[in-house]
Order: C-alpha cells, then structure tokens, then sequence
C-alpha cells in the first residue's frame, strides 16, 4: 500500500497562505477579534479602542475587506464592519480561547 505524505498541489493552499498574510499583523488580529466580539462595529469604535489614527485603521480594515475577510454595511454616514469569513472565525476562536 503506498501512502502520500504530502499533498503536491501547492495550488490549492494559494488562498489560505493570502487569509494568513492578511491576519499577519497584531492590530489586524486585534480588528479581527473586535469584530467577532461584538458583531460588528464602526471605524471610530475601533479607532477608540486600538487608540490609532483613523488612516490607520482604515488601511487596516481596507486589507482585511480586499483579502474577503470583512464586509462594510453602509447606514446613512455610517459603515458597520463585520467578519463574513468562517474560516477567520474559527482561527480567531481558537487562537484567543479564554483560559478558565
């Protein structure tokens, strides 16, 4: 019987490596689990929170929504951010578990 190590078609892990270099910074990380926390929340909620410059935090968020992590929902003046990828969810989940 012969057994396969390792799967040869690097292709298939194309978009999981871009979902890791997206989640590759703390404060996208810190987005990440804010969003998921509290199901959702605006660009100066999260400015107070992290204490960064609102371009900031939009570059932030614009790398988190071009990689299809996030989604904006536009209401009036304000867009509520939130994570639509359950793969992240799943890895923010298990990377922050609460020690009890």
């Amino acid at each position: 019987m012969e057994v396969s190590c390792v799967d040869s078609n690097v292709n298939r892990y194309e978009q999981d490596a871009e979902l890791f270099k997206a989640l590759g910074h703390p404060v996208r990380l810190c987005i990440l689990r804010g969003l998921i926390d509290t199901r959702g929340c605006n660009v100066s909620h999260i400015q107070e929170c992290l204490e960064l410059p609102q371009s900031t935090v939009s570059q932030h968020l614009q790398k988190l929504k071009a990689a299809g992590l996030i989604e904006g929902h536009r209401s009036g003046t304000e867009i509520t951010y939130t994570v639509v990828n359950p793969k992240v969810i799943a890895i923010i989940s298990l990377l922050y578990i609460e020690e009890e």
